[in-house]
């Protein structure tokens, strides 16, 4: 791994990141994770658990976009990108192992796309103010998707302080996100009523129900776990000692 490389694996993984853009040029398209396909093909449609999610965020992004939306516009190269409304799952374009999306989703709470938001890989400097009023709008709409889904704090119910790392699981959706050093957590999620799970070690799950709206704002869902009592810890804890000690045989 490069230095350059490491250097940004760590600043996303110490940093909350929500919602993230990657800007490229040379095409005019909007894709969005997977990237990288499973068998390594050329191209394969490969989705996240948060396909229909991943998707509304490229549209918002495309449909706002002045060349994109453009109908009458021509296709950049040899690829005509109008019949997908300028959108597309990466590894259905083509395989890019180890992508800045596929990372994020897989190893932080970060959802990213990577916007082709130019025809030319390389504008000139006198071509950057007309680039800029092509995709000021568009940038400010994918913006306030970051709003769009719940937010909240998992908290000690003792002691209300907030509990770092707990894990926030959403029915029928195969991806978890993990809360930050305050308890506080943030998950993207498009419109619709959801059943969500909070656990952390050493404290009981809880569930509750939580429904987004159109609004452009997040629904707040906040979490207050109790401790595991000590009569549950000593009944689980003979099983725990019994899968440490098969580890050491082993």
């Amino acid at each position: 791994v490069a230095p350059e490389t490491r250097a940004v694996i760590d600043w996303m993984q110490h940093i909350p990141f929500v919602l993230s853009a990657n800007l490229h040029g040379g095409e005019l398209v909007v894709t969005y994770p997977y990237d990288m396909t499973i068998d390594w093909a050329p191209r394969e449609h490969t989705p996240t658990a948060d396909e229909s999610f991943f998707r509304w965020l490229a549209t918002a992004y495309a449909s706002t976009n002045r060349v994109m939306s453009n109908p009458d516009r021509r296709p950049c190269h040899n690829k005509d990108f109008r019949r997908n409304n300028n959108i597309i799952n990466g590894a259905d374009w083509h395989n890019v192992p180890g992508s800045m999306n596929d990372f994020s989703y897989l190893h932080t709470n970060c959802f990213a796309v990577t916007v082709e938001l130019s025809c030319d890989k390389f504008p000139h400097v006198s071509e950057l103010p007309v680039e800029w009023i092509n995709n000021k709008e568009s940038l400010l709409v994918f913006m306030e998707q970051v709003h769009r889904g719940i937010k909240g704090v998992v908290r000690d119910r003792e002691t209300e302080e907030g509990i770092a790392d707990a894990i926030i699981k959403v029915d029928d959706i195969d991806h978890h996100i993990r809360s930050v050093s305050d308890g506080d957590f943030w998950r993207l999620l498009n419109p619709g009523d959801y059943r969500v799970t909070v656990s952390a070690e050493g404290y009981l799950s809880s569930s509750r129900s939580c429904q987004v709206s159109y609004d452009f704002y997040p629904t707040i869902c906040d979490f207050n776990l109790s401790k595991v009592p000590p009569t549950q810890r000593l009944r689980d804890r003979p099983a725990v000692d019994l899968q440490l000690r098969l580890r050491e045989l082993r």
